[in-house]
This record gives C-alpha cells, structure tokens and sequence, in this order.
C-alpha cells in the first residue's frame, strides 16, 4: 500500500513542498529512507520505530520504502520524522489516508511517542495555508502556527493523540488564540549622564534607520549608549513582524509562539566567525545579520573583527540581503539592519590623552583603525566621538531626557517617511536610493549647493554623498519640515566630517 503526506523543507525563510511518500509492500524486512536525507532523516528510523513500540505498535515484517520527494533535493532536519510515522501509520491502515492527505506535518519524534518542538512551524504553516492544507505540529508550538492566519492548525501531544484523533476516539481542538509578548523593560537614556552629542547622533540614527560608529576611549559610554538604540526605535509593522519571525522560526528561537514586534538588538562577541555573522555552516542558519533584520546589529570593539567577516558586511549593508551560495544550492536571507559599531582610537584606548597614551602613538592609532578598510567605513552615516565624563561632573550634571520624550521625536520622523514613500516605498530614509531619494530629496538649492561643495572639499564618494542627503532628509524631518535646508545638510555634513578626519 502506498501512502502520501505533505511536509517542507527551508530555502532561507521559503518553504519547499515535500511529498512523504511510503510504500509498504511483500519482501524481506526492511526500512529504508531514500530521497537525500541527511544524517538527521536517517535516523528517523530508528525513532518512528521506538515510537511505534512505545504506544503497542509494531512494524509489519514487510519491506518499508520511504521516499522523500523531489528526491533530488537535500532533506535536513528532525522534523520529517512526524510525517513519515503519519504516512506510514497510514499505508499500514491504522489511520484514514484520505485524512492525512489533507495536511501537512512536521515535528520530531521523542523515543515515547511525544512530539518535540522543531524550527520553523511559522513558514511552514503559511505555506500549507497557501496550499489549502491544515498542519499538523507538536502542541507546543500551536500558537505560532495560528499566526499563519486562516490555517487549520492540529496541535499534538504525541503520535498516539494525532491516532485517536483520526481514529475518532479523540478530538483535538485548535491551539490557543496566540498573544502579543509583552513589552519587555528597556534601558532608558536617562541611565547617560552627559553626552549630549552622542545622544543627538542616537536619536538621527533611530529616526532615519542610519548605520552609527561611536569612537572614544573606555569606559567612555560607548556601548551603553549602543544599548539603549533599540528603545528609540517605533514598534515593527505587521508585515516586518511577520518576515522578522519567520527568521527566528526557522533559526528556532521563536519563543512560545510569540512574534517578534519590537526591533532585535543583536550584538555577538569580536570573536564570532564569518559563518556565524553572515550566516552559513553545514545547513545554512541565518546569522546575526539576518537575526537582526528590520533591527540593530551592534560590533563592539570594531577592529577586533577578523577583516575577512568585516568584508562581508558590505554587500548586506547595501541590498539588505545576504546570500549563503553552496554547491547543491543558494539560500538568501533578508539582512536589512541597522548596523552600530564601537571602537577605541588605537589598541591601549587613549590615543590623544597624553598622560596615558603609548608609546607608540599616534602611529599605534593608524595601525588599529586601518584594521577598517575605506569601503566599509564608506557605508558608515554617523561618526561620534564620545569623550569621559569627568567624576566630578557626573555627580553635577542635570539628567537629560527620558527615551520615551526621545522616542516619540523619532515617531513622528518615521511617520512622516512612511507618508512620504508609500506603503511598497522604503521603511526609511537610510533605504531611500537612486531616484527615490532624487525625487524625494526636496532639497533648497542653498542646501544642495553646500552639500556639492563640501563633498568636493572632503572628498566624498557617490555613495557618501549620497548618504550625506539621507541623513540631511532625516534631520528636517525630526525638524517637522518638508525641505531640507542648509543647517539640515550643515549637520549632517558635521558628523561625515569627523568620520573623514578620525578614521579616513
């Protein structure tokens, strides 16, 4: 008897249909899988098996054919156990095939029977509602699969929960309406004592999606300030809650069926590998920049980065995405993120501070920040020293503002954006490109004129002049007006200036 199930395989966040299809017919015992399984569908044997005998099956001295198809596609991953127990609790005729054959599953098998949570339910429940298909998945991620909309979600406990299901001895219901996470508690710009201009930079950032660099010595604040970005920044919109949870999906760190609506702060350590921050290794995750789309990618201690994995930030800053190339096949993943990166002036810190500085300075401060090639720190919008506090004045200084007082600034500067580019236009201005920014520049001719002359006294490339009228763009919308004026282009021409002078 030949029995089919649906399931999927990943290509980034898509999902590939995958028809399960076993056949068991007359021959010596035997259980094979075929259709490029990896190591992990191989030995979904041995647990579809262990699982059978727990719940008082066994499997019939027949020879077992399992065929994962298209066979010429690689099949990775735990979760093909379930619909290969389903499919072959079917062509054994212990469940309805007609039953089965209207959903797709996924889930890993525990040794007793029980379902075990899998990496990514989410895609794979929106590509079977996409196909007219309910999903079968383990109970514990059924909320994240009722965020797939009108999908006919089947949460089970185990193997023996989805038999009584389609025997009729059992009913299983729908999973619990999902819920929005709740609003976790986020660091507050009124922890920063002083520092006035580096928190103006944060708000220009967060208000116009800008890639930052702080540079200062340590202890000077840098990553703290770093930290509190991602306060700033509005909630995610629907659509980029649903693409920035699909990643984590498939990644499997979606937590207890809850989407992501507020915007990841990624900041993985000087010694993570290129693998690991692009994404890649032997089944192609998404890495840190892919975990931190529509968010905030912070690298601290900048140069301390192998220059090889520095490198290949460049093509993700620019289209927003980053593709995984192997031989059998290409995985793209979205990688729109805000890039934040901190960094001493030279190795010891205190390159300037005569008391304290090495020996070897200042030719120790070229060595550490030609660590950064020109290309890279090209695709940077906002250059920020930050300097210490004296002790004495941290006692003296009057607070500043609350993030919240912040926050609502730069809401209403993304509003006007969203307004201004359209639903299908760019999330904000740092995506803002070609004709889109020509068009929607709105620039005085004052303005513009300063903007070409100090790109040709700096000289600025095409790409940083451009950048340069992005951030002018956004510093006239935290401003509430519609052109962008000389002081607009003045100052955002201030913060390329220092990039030229302390890194170039």
């Amino acid at each position: 008897m030949l029995a089919r199930l649906a399931s999927f395989a990943f290509q980034g966040i898509e999902t590939v249909p995958v028809e399960i299809q076993v056949q068991v017919a007359p021959g010596l015992p035997a259980f094979a899988v075929v259709g490029l399984p990896d190591k992990a569908v191989g030995e979904s044997r041995e647990r579809v098996r262990a699982a059978m005998t727990s719940i008082g099956l066994s499997l019939p001295p027949k020879r077992i054919l399992v065929n994962l198809a298209p066979a010429d596609l690689q099949k990775e991953g735990s979760h093909f156990d379930l619909p290969i127990a389903l499919a072959l609790l079917a062509a054994m005729g212990i469940v309805p095939i007609e039953d089965i054959a209207e959903h797709a599953a996924l889930g890993e098998l525990g040794l007793d029977g029980r379902l075990a949570p899998v990496a990514g339910v989410l895609p794979a429940a929106i590509g079977a509602a996409s196909r007219g298909l309910g999903l079968i998945c383990p109970a514990s991620q059924g909320a994240e699969a009722a965020w797939a909309g009108d999908a006919r979600v089947l949460p089970a406990e185990s193997l023996l929960h989805l038999i009584n299901h389609f025997r009729g001895d059992q009913i299983i219901g729908p999973p619990d309406p999902p819920a929005l996470p709740p609003a976790p508690p986020g660091l507050d710009l009124l922890d920063v004592k002083g520092q006035e201009t580096a928190k103006r930079a944060l708000e220009v950032a967060a208000a116009g999606g800008h890639n930052l660099i702080l540079i200062g010595p340590p202890g000077a604040g840098k990553s703290m300030l770093a930290a509190r970005l991602p306060g700033l920044l509005p909630d995610l919109a629907p659509a980029e809650a649903l693409e920035v949870s699909m990643i984590h999906s498939v990644a499997g760190m979606l937590r207890d069926g809850r989407l992501v609506t507020r915007p990841p702060f990624r900041d993985p350590h000087h010694s993570a590998s290129q693998a690991a921050l692009t994404g890649g290794g032997h089944r192609a995750r998404p890495g840190e920049i892919s975990l931190a789309h529509r968010g905030v990618l912070f690298l601290d201690e900048l140069p301390e980065f192998p220059r090889q994995t520095l490198e290949a930030l460049r093509q993700p800053l620019e289209t927003g995405r980053t593709t995984v190339a192997r031989a059998s096949a290409h995985v793209t993943y979205p990688a729109r993120f805000q890039l934040v990166a901190a960094m001493n002036p030279c190795r010891c810190g205190h390159l300037g501070d005569p008391a304290r500085e090495c020996a070897k300075a200042p030719r120790c401060g070229e060595e550490y920040q030609g660590r950064l090639s020109g290309p890279l720190l090209d695709r940077i919008d906002l250059f920020v020293e930050v300097q210490p506090i004296a002790p004495a004045e941290l006692t003296r200084v009057r607070p500043g503002e609350a993030s919240a007082a912040v926050a609502a600034r730069v809401a209403e500067a993304r509003t006007r954006q969203r307004a201004r580019y359209g639903a299908d236009g760019p999330a904000s201005n740092a995506e803002a490109d070609g004709e889109v920014l020509r068009t929607t520049l709105n620039a005085e001719a004052e303005a513009l004129a300063l903007a070409e002359q100090a790109a040709v006294r700096l000289r600025l490339s095409t790409r940083g002049f451009a950048r340069t009228l992005r951030v002018a763009r956004t510093l006239a919308d935290l401003a509430g007006s519609e052109t962008v004026k000389r002081l607009h282009v003045a100052e955002a021409l201030t913060w390329r200036a220092r990039g030229v002078r302390e890194v170039a």
